[in-house]
Order: structure tokens, then sequence, then C-alpha cells
């Protein structure tokens, strides 16, 4: 196999382990091991996330021989981000308290869900609750930045170009969501579609965003912004009247 070639298997399996390890992940600790000791699941979960993250980093350093390094940021791309976030955050808040809590779609089966799986990583207090919330928000949002856009995206606009790469990356990105939207709402619920697309239309703008402005901070602070909005709607359900 000649230089040129090998270099783009090397880059091809780097993709393919990007695109399907999260969603593998997510079936094996949110759906096979459910109902399992808590300490199994948070320790399946912790080193499959370490795996993750650290996947990219050992790539960078073996291949492109460096390790990743912030880009300087965008301020027109973090104003996009936010104003996106916003955007988001209002029109899923008008959802849920206009939509879905008045019409008690989220009263059985997804609140019990919901709370189940809250409860199994041992978040059982409100304090705990926020902690997670913050950590998700804000450290778990900017490490998915770096695994969805600058890896996975990255590598696909290497390989196939930035369109293919943002339509690419935002299914794959959507597909582990799938699996959790899958145990909360049912696997063939409506509501299962429609939020997983509503996940890969906002991958598809954060990759967008990420391609114009050369930065992920906008990304960032739009995935903070909407991930705050899921925690608070979480809550309600999780810690309110069964």
């Amino acid at each position: 196999m000649s230089p040129g070639r090998f270099a783009a298997a090397k880059r091809w399996a780097a993709i393919a382990f990007g695109v399907a390890f999260p969603t593998a992940l997510t079936l094996v600790y949110f759906v096979a091991l459910a109902g399992e000791p808590r300490g199994l699941v948070q320790g399946v979960y912790a080193a499959g996330k370490s795996i993750q993250f650290a996947v990219p980093a050992i790539w960078a350093a073996s291949v492109l021989g460096r390790l990743p390094r912030p880009s300087w940021p965008s301020a027109r791309g973090a104003v996009a981000g936010l104003a996106f976030g916003l955007a988001v955050l209002a029109g899923a808040l008008a959802l849920f308290y206009a939509v879905l809590e008045p019409s008690g779609l989220l009263a059985g089966g997804p609140a019990a869900a919901i709370r189940g799986k809250v409860h199994a990583f041992g978040v059982t207090t409100l304090a705990r609750y926020v902690t997670l919330a913050a950590f998700y928000s804000v450290v778990h949002a900017a490490a998915e930045e770096y695994y969805w856009r600058w890896f996975v995206f990255g590598e696909l606009r290497r390989a196939c170009g930035a369109v293919q790469a943002v339509a690419w990356s935002s299914v794959a990105f959507a597909a582990h969501h799938v699996v959790i939207l899958g145990v909360y709402f049912g696997w063939g619920s409506p509501w299962t579609a429609v939020l997983a697309l509503a996940v890969g239309v906002g991958g598809a703008y954060w990759a967008a965003l990420y391609h114009r402005s050369g930065s992920l901070l906008g990304p960032w602070l739009g995935h903070l912004l909407v991930d705050a909005a899921i925690f608070f709607m979480g809550y309600e359900l999780a810690f309110g009247a069964p």
C-alpha cells in the first residue's frame, strides 16, 4: 500500500471510530446495563468517556504531530453561537411548558425513566443535580465540541469536503441521542424522531459555525445553553411530582 493510501486508510479508521464509538458506549451504559449496580454503570461510563475524549488527542499527537490546541476565539462566531443557543433554549422551554407538560405526555414513562436514570447515577439531591448540570453544560459540552466538531467533523472535512462533513457528522452526533430519546420516550414515539432530528440540526449548525469561524467558542456557547435548558426541564421531571 502506498503512503498516501495508508494515510487515507488511517484517517477513515479514525473517522469510523469517532462516528461509531459514542453510540456503542451509550447502548452499553444506557441500555445493556440498565438495572445493574450503580458502581458498574458509573465505572463503564467513566471508562468509556475517558477513551472517547482521549482518542482525538492521541490521533493528533501520533498522526498530525501535535496535540489539539485552542484556536483564536471568534467574536462573530461567539455571538452567532449565543444567539442560536438562546433561540433553542427559549423554544425548548416554550414547547415544554406550553405543550409537553400540559398534555401529560411526559407524566408517565418519560418522567419515570428520567428519574430512574438520574438516581442510577447517584443524583438524589438538588445540590448533586445542580453540580451534574453545571458539569455537563460547561465541561462536557466543551469536550463534545472538541470531539464532534474538531475531531469528527474536522477529519471528515479533510476526507470528503465541508458539505458532506457537516451532513455526516451531524447524523453521527444525533445517533447516540436517538438511544437516549428512545429509552425516555419509546422507540416508536414520534417525539423520539422529532427530537433526534432537532439534535441533528443543532449538530449541523455547530459544525457549519465552526467551519465558518474557525473557532469552537461559538458552538460551545450554544451547546452550553442548550444543555442548560435540557437540565432545567429534566429537573422538573426527575424531582417533580410523580
